[in-house]
């Protein structure tokens, strides 16, 4: 795999977000899709050697369309500038937890978690963060874990949630309007001879996780 490739596409994409170029630059397009895809493949086999629900999982079922929905955004850019790729035991469009990889130029990532969950998924998991709350700590606030994810959540709530005490030791735990949790990495990190034992490292930690959440999100699936 080629990862210097899928950059400098995302680099002239970037330069040129419309559909002319990209009408003329489809086969540079094609093959930094193709790279990107043979990375998900190796680090798919890589999660698998520590969580076993994604072994079988392939490369088409992870990936998105490169084309935005323009329909109700003020940016009409008709293309996403990064490649991204979800991966999931039981299929991108699910609430479960799984890892995301994330090649944007200075803005790369891997994540994962549970990102907008409907109103019921995230009472549950509220609801289990409070009833568990000293695994949960156990997790979120273990050192190996806060070194790649210092941070639970994009969005909270300015006050308790529904339903749970106002007086509650650990009420900020509870005010994620999501249960996702990002590890921003350099552009570089794809492309250093460690990668691989670097994203295990990530992920692993991210797995700890993804077993708390989908031990709530399992009831409605």
């Amino acid at each position: 795999m080629n990862i210097p490739t899928i950059f400098q596409f995302l680099k002239e994409l970037s330069a040129n977000n419309n559909r002319e170029w990209f009408n003329e630059h489809k086969e540079d397009y094609l093959k930094a899709q193709s790279e990107f895809e043979q990375l998900l493949a190796v680090i798919i086999d890589r999660i698998a050697l520590f969580d076993e629900e994604i072994k079988g999982v392939q490369v088409k079922d992870c990936t998105y369309r490169i084309y935005r929905d323009t329909r109700f955004s003020p940016d009409k850019t008709p293309y996403k500038i990064h490649f991204g790729g979800y991966i999931n035991a039981k299929g991108k469009k699910s609430e479960h937890c799984g890892y995301y990889v994330h090649l944007q130029l200075g803005n790369c990532l891997l994540a994962g978690g549970s990102y907008c969950p409907p109103p019921n998924i995230l009472k549950a998991l509220r609801q289990s963060v409070y009833d568990n709350i000293d695994e949960y700590l156990s997790i979120v606030e273990d050192p190996a874990f806060k070194k790649y994810f210092p941070v639970v959540g994009e969005t909270f709530l300015k006050t308790a949630p529904k339903g749970f005490p106002k007086d509650f030791k650990y009420i900020d735990y509870l005010k994620c309007k999501d249960y996702s949790c990002a590890c921003s990495v350099p552009d570089e990190f794809f492309t250093d001879k460690y990668m691989l034992d670097n994203v295990s490292d990530i992920f692993k930690q991210l797995k700890r996780f993804c077993d708390f959440t989908n031990y709530a999100i399992d009831e409605f699936e």
